[in-house]
């Protein structure tokens, strides 16, 4: 399964981990996606995009 929102298309971001004496190493900053039912679908969406989505319908 992909790593994408579905609504606002956000992916995975490159980044560094850096340790104490300043060494970097690449990694991978994952979006928080979670399942969100909408309209009777259940898509994956970021967890920004459902507290939007939970403001708009309220």
């Amino acid at each position: 399964m992909s790593r994408i929102c579905l609504l606002c298309d956000k992916v995975s971001a490159r980044a560094n981990h850096v340790s104490h004496s300043k060494r970097k190493v690449p990694r991978r900053q994952k979006p928080n996606l979670q399942f969100v039912v909408l309209a009777g679908k259940r898509l994956k969406a970021c967890s920004s995009c459902r507290r939007t989505l939970v403001k708009q319908t309220a």
